[in-house]
């Protein structure tokens, strides 16, 4: 009795394992159907074959052109980009292009010692420029001895009345006097340059107050 009804038991399982494959047979031609039908009406389609394998193919050289832009230098960049900017602006190295003194004053905004400075007497005619960008910012004509211990001087060069647009000067209010003063730098270069307050001579009634050591001084006959 007992090994017949292990050959019933065996009989069963076999019959049970022989449904469930035609089972997931059954399911996986229905699966397919959908996907074949579509596969077929897409070959019908006109242009579907030549989109479907040229397509991989366009981004393929997509890709490759990319990577080969990334390895261009400068040189080949487009001379109408709108990206375009002044790099060499950008990438100065100012310590090695100043003196100490110079960067700490122009490039970490610091003052020079009062009565120090060599520009300090100088009396000839021609036009102090940046140092660091040799941009022209203020003329001896407007030079005068304040007798604070720093050039002075009582407009800054291109100044019309009021107008300071056309002069290579900034302003920029600064709290590190211990009260609101206005730094004063230059345009082109962002160089510290000094101060300016409203107690000077008229008819500006502008002080600008500047270290010697950011400027360079060219006479009239060499500017």
């Amino acid at each position: 009795p007992s090994s017949a009804r292990r050959g019933l038991v065996a009989k069963a399982e076999a019959r049970l394992c022989s449904h469930e494959d035609s089972c997931w047979r059954r399911r996986r031609k229905a699966t397919r159907r959908p996907a074949k039908a579509m596969a077929w009406l897409l070959r019908r389609l006109p242009g579907v074959d030549r989109l479907l394998f040229q397509a991989p193919r366009a981004a393929a050289g997509t890709s490759a052109r990319l990577a080969s832009r990334g390895t261009h230098s400068d040189t080949d960049k487009d001379p109408g980009s709108l990206t375009r900017y002044d790099e060499s602006r950008v990438t100065t190295d100012w310590q090695k292009k100043l003196t100490p003194e110079q960067f700490y004053v122009t490039r970490e905004k610091g003052t020079e010692l009062p009565f120090s400075g060599i520009y300090l007497s100088n009396t000839e005619p021609g036009m102090y420029h940046c140092v660091c960008c040799d941009a022209p910012l203020f003329s001896s004509k407007e030079k005068y001895d304040s007798g604070t211990g720093w050039p002075s001087f009582s407009e800054a060069h291109g100044t019309c009345g009021t107008d300071e647009s056309k002069t290579n000067i900034l302003r920029r209010p600064d709290n590190s006097l211990g009260s609101t003063g206005m730094e004063v730098l230059c345009k082109q270069c962002d160089a510290h340059l000094g101060h300016v307050f409203s107690d000077g001579p008229e008819p500006s009634g502008q002080r600008f107050c500047i270290n010697s050591v950011s400027l360079t001084f060219k006479p009239s006959s060499s500017h």
